[in-house]
């Protein structure tokens, strides 16, 4: 068992990249859909690297939140003037770009490289939400008991999604490493 782990790394390695290709893909595409581009609209407008996107500024959102699965007229009609369905879909091309190029990371070292560093570089604004978005951890609604289960480190639903992107960030840098490390096997080989 020890002797088929050691040499199936290589296989692992490509196993990861389709991995972070599967969720990229994936999570990329819904970017196209309302209820989606709704749902990251709080991380974009408390985001000093990507606020800008976005005509309205924080904190107006809240007042036109859809859950959800739920579509109001009117809710809508403000997020097609902020932008959050144009940035949606341009932020959704770019994740599903980086999910291929992870894929063809498999085959091309250069391609690869590049894919391990998006990937770590994407995965670190994600975590910065952690910094900027107040709805990443759980809010104080007072209530019968008063609770001292809110704020840091209590996350909510929207942080524990945002903190798993460490694991992405890891993957993206043994990504990179691999593909990094057969770039200079193959100028060895090359030279000899």
């Amino acid at each position: 068992m020890l002797q088929f782990l050691a040499n199936a790394q290589q296989e692992f390695i490509n196993s990861m990249r389709i991995a972070i290709a599967i969720v990229m893909i994936w999570i990329g595409g819904l970017k196209a859909f309302q209820y989606e581009a709704d749902g990251i609209v709080p991380f974009v407008a408390n985001s000093p690297l990507m606020s800008f996107f976005y005509s309205k500024e924080a904190p107006e959102y809240k007042e036109y939140k859809n859950l959800e699965g739920q579509e109001i007229n009117k809710n809508i009609a403000w997020h097609q003037e902020n932008g959050t369905y144009v940035f949606a879909i341009g932020l959704g091309i770019v994740i599903v770009g980086i999910g291929f190029m992870n894929l063809l990371g498999i085959y091309f070292n250069k391609i690869g490289l590049i894919a391990g560093l998006l990937t770590f570089g994407m995965s670190l604004v994600t975590l910065s939400f952690l910094i900027t978005t107040p709805e990443v951890y759980v809010p104080n609604l007072g209530g019968d008991f008063q609770t001292v289960n809110h704020g840091f480190p209590f996350l909510s639903a929207g942080g524990r999604l945002v903190i798993k992107d460490i694991i992405m960030m890891a993957a993206g840098l043994v990504a990179a490493s691999d593909s990094a490390r057969r770039i200079l096997n193959k100028k060895v080989k090359n030279k000899n």
